[in-house]
């Protein structure tokens, strides 16, 4: 006998990052469904703003998913005004693409913050709520570049694969203590928001619209469904190269070019997004301008060849001007302490204009 999907009607979501983009289309799928919906976000204005246009039983409250605090006072809030938590969507996450080797620490330090300790922190407060009325659910948005790793994503593909495996890993949790609360992870294709913005094509894959990943968590809550594709034919791929050699998995990816989705991302109308999530972490304090991303196609123009020595054609830099001569250093008193240079500000990191 088919499984009868679960009723909504009435029941309490909390969305992070649902000022816009999947977050947003989440809210309205589950307003649609009878839930009554809080909407957290950084940027309180822009959720503000979307709970005036979604209407009522819809609320917006602050949220920094990196602060415990900050995320302890959006639940409390929420079940103060709304009533107790039954469904947590763990969305907020940035994606901040370029080569692994031009990353600097402060871009890869935010998106593990954002996208994987802001994920710990929400699955621990709400299932401290959750645990003891034995019901409830949490969702997280993974990606599907938590399954395949990414080129131009590393950290990111590194952040989503975490995610994948702490929700199975808590789940059997759960289900050891005989806990009734349910897990999902959702990982789709590219989608068409500000952080999907000109992102690569792959052969015979569509980029997804909010609403259908907002069409899939539904799905998920309704059924229980642990492991969501979206859309749901990546499944059947996924498992086709998991058995097939990885030479020939990895030839195929290439053939449909899903190893440039990400690498081969148009920087120019990604501009507005990267310097918006070079700011999404209110306690970690970073440059104005986000860093030049070289782009793919030049690594191998750029690659020095053998021994380090120039690429092909390329000109050699003139040698730089002799540095002048210090001056002479005074004679330092005795029992001085000896001078210490001062500490590289920002973790030594230094980032361009994006063209």
């Amino acid at each position: 006998m088919p499984k009868q999907p679960r009723i909504l009607a009435g029941e309490t979501a909390a969305i992070t990052g649902a000022a816009r983009g999947i977050g947003r289309a989440t809210a309205e799928a589950l307003l649609a469904q009878g839930m009554k919906v809080a909407i957290g976000d950084v940027d309180i204005a822009a959720a503000t703003s979307t709970a005036t246009e979604l209407g009522a039983s819809t609320i917006a409250l602050p949220l920094d998913v990196t602060d415990r605090d900050s995320f302890a006072a959006f639940l409390d809030a929420t079940e103060q005004q709304l009533g107790p938590v039954d469904v947590l969507v763990n969305n907020a996450g940035i994606m901040q693409i370029g080569r692994f080797i031009d990353e600097d620490d402060l871009t890869a330090r935010r998106m593990i913050d954002i996208n994987l300790h802001g994920v710990i922190i929400g699955m621990k407060l709400a299932l401290e709520r959750m645990i003891p009325r034995d019901r409830g659910h949490i969702v997280n948005i993974s990606s599907q570049a938590g399954k395949y790793g990414a080129p131009g994503g590393a950290t990111y593909s590194a952040t989503k694969h975490a995610v994948v495996g702490l929700t199975e890993a808590v789940r059997g949790e759960l289900h050891l203590m005989g806990a009734h609360v349910d897990l999902s992870y959702v990982m789709p294709f590219a989608v068409k928001t500000e952080l999907g913005a000109g992102l690569g094509d792959a052969r015979g894959m569509h980029h997804l619209e909010p609403s259908d990943v907002a069409e899939a968590i539904v799905e998920a809550l309704q059924f229980g469904t642990v492991e969501v594709w979206v859309p749901k034919s990546a499944r059947r791929t996924n498992i086709l190269a998991s058995v097939l050699p990885r030479t020939l998995s990895e030839g195929v990816a290439r053939a449909i070019k899903a190893d440039r989705v990400l690498a081969g991302a148009d920087l120019d109308s990604r501009r507005d997004y990267e310097l918006r999530a070079a700011r999404s972490e209110p306690g970690l304090e970073g440059p104005v301008e986000p860093r030049q991303i070289t782009p793919f196609a030049a690594m191998a123009a750029a690659a020095p060849g053998p021994a380090g020595a120039p690429a092909p054609g390329a000109v050699p830099p003139p040698p730089p001007p002799p540095a002048p001569a210090p001056p002479p250093a005074a004679a330092a008193p005795a029992g001085a302490e000896p001078a210490v240079a001062p500490a590289q500000d920002a973790e030594g990191l230094s980032e361009a204009n994006v063209d």
